[in-house]
């Protein structure tokens, strides 16, 4: 596989680079420039992240960070079953507890949810960070829902964390996952509430909850171009900027949202 000049291994997390000194250093320095590639396409083209994991389990098999890395390559691309067996390698070879949410999702995927909800009661999760506890709970409402059991799903869902005002790392994404449960158990108004508190914690955009929150709001995206073809918006679009923002304001303030859907109601009649 190409490796682009740019890339010189050394972009690698500090703790990966100690793992690779067990390896003789050109092999290290390949094995190093293999997993930046992994890590630079991931999200954007997990079939080449893939293809550069492989090369970089054939250099260096028994380094964890290699399995580690080859699982979630795997993962991105739905293999769940090659996934979860390099995550249970990698922890075999660095003992950490880290990979256990992942791997329960794994075992989802798989189609056993059961699995999960077993992996989510286990001992292992209370050795778990705070945001290793919270990857675990997203998990096990998904296996409650892969169930059936929607309301269930919303309760495991329900937690301090879900409850706190403070903006962490994982924030909007138990918020997106607590409203899209309740728009599945047909809470469509309390969904809209924490779509809206999604948007407000999204702050890089992780989630998709400024589109459920329109469409919840009965609002239609439209690109159009009129005959000369320059853009002609519609009255009735709304820009994912201006989503946002309004439920922002929803969130900080009633009356303020309710004094702008006031004067927006007197520029539509004029």
């Amino acid at each position: 596989m190409p490796i682009p000049e740019d890339v010189t291994g050394d972009e690698i997390d500090k703790d990966v680079r100690q793992e690779l000194l067990s390896l003789p250093k050109t092999l290290a320095d390949d094995v190093a420039k293999n997993l930046v590639m992994v890590a630079r396409l991931i999200d954007e083209d997990p079939e080449q992240a893939y293809a550069y994991s492989k090369v970089a389990l054939r250099l260096a098999s028994r380094v964890a960070a290699v399995r580690e890395a080859g699982g979630f390559a795997a993962y991105a691309n739905q293999k769940y079953s090659e996934a979860l067996a390099e995550f249970r390698a990698a922890r075999r070879m660095s003992g950490s507890v880290e990979l256990w949410p992942v791997m329960a999702d794994c075992e989802r995927g798989l189609g056993r949810p059961e699995k999960a909800l077993d992996m989510a009661g286990a001992p292992e999760v209370h050795k778990l960070d705070k945001a290793g506890q919270v990857e675990m709970r997203l998990v096990a409402a998904g296996a409650r829902r892969d169930m059936g059991q929607l309301d269930a799903a919303i309760v495991t869902l329900q937690s301090p964390e879900l409850a706190s005002g403070s903006v962490q790392p994982w924030t909007a994404r138990l918020r997106y996952a607590y409203a899209d449960a309740l728009v599945a158990a047909g809470r469509e108004g309390e969904a809209r509430e924490w779509f809206a508190k999604a948007v407000e914690a999204d702050r890089d955009g992780s989630t998709d909850a400024s589109d459920r929150l329109a469409e919840l709001d009965g609002v239609d995206f439209v690109d159009a171009l009129d005959e000369e073809g320059t853009e002609d918006v519609d009255a009735t679009d709304v820009s994912d900027q201006g989503v946002a923002q309004k439920a922002a304001e929803d969130v900080e303030s009633g009356a303020e949202s309710e004094a702008k859907a006031e004067a927006k109601a007197d520029r539509d009649e004029d």
